[in-house]
């Protein structure tokens, strides 16, 4: 489990049932997506692409608050490039409405998932 993985569950442990509750359960699967581009151990293009398609139809029957929502669909198109510069640009468009409809809290920990793959984007270009 990463970082954001063990804060986000940590911020979903915290909060009550309702539709903030879901947001953070769907940050959760898709910092998990996002996160299984990144290394150590990168997911194959393909398999990223079929978690990402499964992502989104999982997330359709979930409730989540609508700044979030609107923000999703723009985030699973950046996501589906499959690169680590699209993911750390899907996350970051992910910060504003997280900090909207959820809180602080949650949204520096978006911010904090964007910044480190924003991290690896730059190693790979570098290398």
């Amino acid at each position: 489990m990463t970082e954001t993985e063990r804060h986000l569950v940590t911020a979903l442990a915290d909060e009550a049932r309702g539709p903030k509750r879901n947001g953070l359960f769907a940050l959760w699967l898709l910092s998990r997506a996002a996160e299984g581009v990144l290394p150590p151990d990168p997911l194959t293009l393909r398999a990223h692409r079929r978690r990402v398609e499964r992502l989104q139809r999982r997330l359709t029957s979930v409730s989540v608050p609508a700044p979030l929502r609107r923000a999703l669909p723009a985030a699973f198109r950046q996501l589906a490039d499959g690169t680590p510069r699209a993911v750390a640009f899907a996350l970051h468009q992910l910060v504003a409405p997280t900090r909207e409809s959820i809180g602080a809290g949650a949204a520096d920990i978006v911010a904090a998932a964007a910044n480190r793959a924003r991290g690896h984007a730059t190693e790979v270009e570098q290398s």
